[in-house]
C-alpha cells in the first residue's frame, strides 16, 4: 500500500471525508499526534517510507527530506510554502503542491472581523463585562478610512472588496501587482512606504521576505500614522514584537491583531497578554468551508503523483 502521511491539525484531530478517496485508492493513512502539530522529531519518526505527504504548517526540514526516501509529493493544505526547506525538496526531487486560494475566503473574512473588533475594542470590552466592569474606549467608523495591504494576492483582493464594500479606501502593496484586479471603489496600487505612511489600518498578506528582513520596525512603525491599527494574518516572522509592544505602550499603536506567532501555541507573550491586542490561534483558514476546499485540493494533488 502507499503510505501517506497526514498532519494539518485540524485533519488529524478532526478527520475529513475526503481522506477516503485516498484510503479507496488503496493508500494507508499515516497520522501525526491528533491535534498537534508535529515537530522535527515525530516527522522523522513517520515520514520514512511515505510517498505523499498532506502537510499542514509546520517546518519541513532539510532532515526530514532527506529521511523521506520515497516521498514523491508534499501537498499543502493552504497557500504556504514557506515553511518547507525548497531547496532540499528540489534536491530530492519532492514535488510541493500549494492549494492554492483554498483558504482565501476564510482569511479574508477573519482579517475583516479583527479590523472591525479592533476599531470598537470588542475584546477588551467582552472581557471587562466577564468582569463585571463597566468599561467603555471610544472606537472609530470605517467608512472614509484607508486600509493598507501589504500582499494584493489571492487573500489581499478579497479583503480590498469587502473593505470596499463597507466604504473604506485602499492601498495595496504588492511586488507582482495583478493589473487586471480592478475593483469598485477607491483603490489603487502605491508603494510600501505609501502604504505604512497614508494608511488608518495596514493588513499583512503576504510572506515573510526572502532576505529575512521584518518589515515592521521601529523604524517603519515611526511612519505611520499615530493610532495606527495593525493586523496579520500571514506570517509570524514580519513584524518586530518589542517594537509593537513600545508602539501600544506609548500609542502610536492603537491596536494590533495577531493570527499568527512564531511558536504555536505562543505561551506567555506580551503581545497576546496586551489589552489592545486580538489574538486568534491561527483560525484563518479554520473554516467548513476553507478545510473542505484544502483538504480536497491536497487529497486530489496527492492522488496526481501516487507512482
Amino acid at each position: 500500500m502507499s503510505r501517506v502521511l497526514i498532519t494539518p491539525r485540524s485533519v488529524t484531530r478532526n478527520g475529513h471525508p475526503a481522506l477516503a478517496r485516498l484510503e479507496a485508492a488503496g493508500c494507508e493513512l499515516i497520522f501525526c499526534t491528533p491535534g498537534v502539530q508535529p515537530d522535527e522529531a515525530e516527522l522523522l519518526g513517520l515520514v520514512p517510507g511515505c510517498v505523499g505527504y498532506l502537510a499542514g504548517v509546520e517546518k519541513i526540514s532539510a532532515r526530514v527530506l532527506d529521511a523521506a526516501k520515497d516521498l514523491k509529493v508534499i501537498a499543502r493544505n493552504g497557500a504556504g510554502i514557506d515553511n518547507i526547506d525548497l531547496e532540499a525538496a528540489r534536491r530530492t526531487g519532492v514535488k510541493i503542491v500549494p492549494a492554492a486560494a483554498a483558504n482565501a475566503r476564510g482569511v479574508a473574512e477573519l482579517t475583516i472581523a479583527l479590523m472591525l473588533a479592533l476599531a470598537r475594542d470588542v475584546a477588551f470590552s467582552d472581557a471587562q463585562m466577564k468582569r463585571t466592569d463597566w468599561q467603555r474606549r471610544r472606537g472609530i467608523e470605517l467608512r472614509g478610512r484607508t486600509l493598507g495591504i501589504v500582499g494584493c494576492g489571492h487573500v489581499g483582493q478579497k479583503v480590498a472588496a469587502l473593505a470596499l464594500a463597507l466604504g473604506m479606501k485602499v492601498l495595496a502593496y504588492d511586488p507582482y501587482a495583478d493589473g487586471a484586479f480592478r475593483p469598485q471603489g477607491e483603490f489603487r496600487y502605491a508603494d510600501l512606504g505609501e502604504v505604512f505612511s497614508a494608511s488608518d489600518v495596514v493588513s499583512f498578506h503576504c510572506p515573510a521576505p526572502p532576505d529575512g528582513k521584518l518589515l515592521v520596525t521601529r523604524e517603519s512603525l515611526a511612519t505611520m500614522r499615530k493610532g495606527v491599527y495593525l493586523i496579520n494574518t500571514a506570517r509570524a516572522g514580519l513584524l518586530d514584537e518589542q517594537a509593537l509592544v513600545e508602539g501600544l505602550n506609548d500609542g502610536h499603536v492603537a491596536g494590533l491583531a495577531l493570527d499568527v506567532f512564531a511558536v504555536e501555541p505562543p505561551g506567555e507573550n506580551a503581545l497576546v497578554r496586551h489589552d489592545r491586542v486580538v489574538a486568534t490561534p491561527h483560525l484563518g483558514g479554520y473554516t467548513t468551508e476553507s478545510i473542505a476546499r484544502a483538504v480536497e485540493a491536497a487529497v486530489q494533488a496527492i492522488l496526481d503523483h501516487l507512482p
